[in-house]
């Protein structure tokens, strides 16, 4: 009889097989729940009745929920693995924030509540793993989320010396000062009663992971207002960019809404633009603190009812929406107001708007309409789908058709690169694994016949690594299933000519 190998010989492979097969666990988990969540959001969209809304409401958070543990457990263990490769580039600061706020703005408007930002002035790019540090600021920005009822959250960043200190506020319940530590072990909860609101306690555990990879830490602390600020900071290297005017210099800019969340993220960019900023909850304060001739910028929340605000008639006014209002744009136009900002607020936006308002130069118009209110963001455009499973694909196939997309649909890596020999596309979603010829190795053909459409990859794995793959094989960008219609439309948006700045960083980081 063959003697059995000794333990200490078996534990590497054990360990070597675990670490192979992650990617695949996460495919395969991931695959039907997109399907499941995919098929909910788009049933949310069709005429329900009251209790039938609330039973596909149900549906979709409960699978959120299983989702979001598939992405801990497999992340934590990733990590346990392989350690943490880090990815230095350079990265927007405020580019990031935004990115952050604009992807977790849906979840929080569903549960009636606000989302915002602001960076001070002269921070403008730094050198670091942007996706490693948009995974911390997400981790801190959905706990923010999920534990908060009423209120909101605003995500900020400050500099001291070399050092940033980035910081998630909410308006929650806060994080009693004995659990402040415990809660960023794994499997660690704050405080028990909170367990049904779902979570295994290892997103903190994965944010100081990758807070000491990075040689940073993080925290938490009271919030001002009680609920909790988490913050991770880090000496990160300064990288020289184009300095940011001072927009505002000289005016006044006023902002009313019943949110302190975004009157303090308002304030705090109108005073990075170089602004004069007042705030205040209701018109009436705003109208004390400000003089005719300032702008003000009066949230839609103010409204009594379904009756719309009036501006008032010695100052311009510039009405502010979530994306779901834009059928009042047209109306508030009519009433007088001199614009819209759509929430949650970008700094350059509101700079724009606000002189455009005040007529400070000729050249300031109303500025080009936000991607975010556009009833479709990519008229006409020619898209190739490349996705291999039925259900995700007529998941896509409906969202961009809403975007008013024509689609041609491939099954897989053969079947698109025949695709794009014989048709021209706008931009290609590429699958990236798929039986036969993989959505990798179809864009390696492209790219090696000179093929220079954008390709943007559809994964269903959540971590960081296989991002960066995506790049590294010749994409452009990436989108994470189950599909968004906001995430969906921001690549649109980027990809198909209308935002074409945007697309440089990305290419950039494709090209490390």
């Amino acid at each position: 009889m063959r003697p059995a190998r000794p333990l200490a010989e078996r534990r590497p492979r054990r360990a070597q097989i675990s670490a192979e097969q992650l990617a695949s666990l996460s495919h395969e988990f991931r695959t039907p729940l997109n399907g499941v969540l995919g098929m909910a959001r788009l049933l949310e969209g069709t005429r329900l009745t009251a209790e039938q809304r609330s039973y596909v409401a149900a549906l979709r958070e409960s699978g959120e929920h299983l989702l979001g543990l598939v992405n801990d457990v497999l992340d934590f263990a990733k990590l346990g693995e392989t350690g943490v490769e880090l990815r230095p580039g350079t990265v927007d600061v405020e580019a990031l924030l935004r990115s952050v706020c604009e992807l977790l703005s849906p979840r929080t408007r569903e549960k009636g509540l606000e989302i915002a930002w602001a960076a001070p002035a002269g921070l403008s790019r730094i050198r670091a793993d942007e996706g490693r540090l948009r995974q911390i600021l997400l981790n801190f920005a959905a706990n923010a989320v999920k534990f908060t009822e009423a209120g909101g959250v605003l995500v900020t960043v400050a500099r001291r010396g070399g050092v940033l200190r980035f910081r998630v506020e909410d308006t929650g319940p806060g994080v009693a000062e004995a659990a402040r530590e415990s809660i960023f072990e794994a499997f660690a909860q704050a405080d028990p009663a909170h367990a049904a609101l779902g979570g295994v306690g290892l997103g903190l555990a994965i944010a100081r992971r990758l807070a000491a990879a990075m040689d940073g830490s993080v925290g938490v602390e009271s919030a001002d207002g009680g609920g909790a600020a988490f913050w991770f900071e880090a000496r990160f290297e300064t990288v020289a960019g184009p300095a940011q005017p001072s927009a505002l210099a000289g005016l006044t800019v006023g902002v009313a809404s019943p949110s302190a969340i975004v009157r303090e993220a308002a304030r705090r960019q109108i005073l990075a633009c170089g602004g004069r900023a007042a705030a205040a909850p209701d018109a009436e304060s705003l109208l004390a603190a400000t003089g005719p001739g300032d702008v003000v910028l009066l949230d839609h929340r103010l409204a009594s009812g379904r009756r719309a605000m009036r501006p008032p008639s010695d100052r311009r006014a510039i009405v502010l929406l979530a994306p779901e209002e834009r059928s009042r744009i047209a109306r508030y136009r009519e009433l007088g107001f001199a614009g819209y900002l759509i929430k949650p607020l970008r700094r350059a936006s509101l700079a724009e708007r606000v002189l455009a308002a005040h007529g400070a130069a000729a050249n300031h118009q109303n500025g080009a309409e936000d991607e975010r209110v556009a009833h479709a963001a990519a008229p006409g455009a020619r898209v190739l789908l490349v996705e291999d499973n039925p259900i995700n694909a007529m998941l896509a196939r409906t969202l961009l058709a809403r975007e008013g997309c024509a689609v041609d649909h491939a099954r897989g890596g053969e079947e698109a690169v025949a695709a794009v020999r014989v048709g021209r596309y706008d931009l290609i979603l590429m699958d990236m694994r798929m039986p036969g010829v993989s959505g990798v190795e179809a864009t390696g053909r492209l790219r090696a016949a000179g093929v220079a459409t954008p390709v943007v990859a559809l994964t269903a794995n959540a971590f960081e690594d296989d991002r960066h793959a995506c790049l590294d094989a010749g994409m452009d960008d990436f989108l994470v299933k189950p599909l968004s219609p906001d995430a969906l439309r921001a690549i649109l948006t980027r990809w198909t000519g209308r935002d074409s700045d945007k697309a440089g960083p990305v290419r950039e980081a494709a090209a490390r």
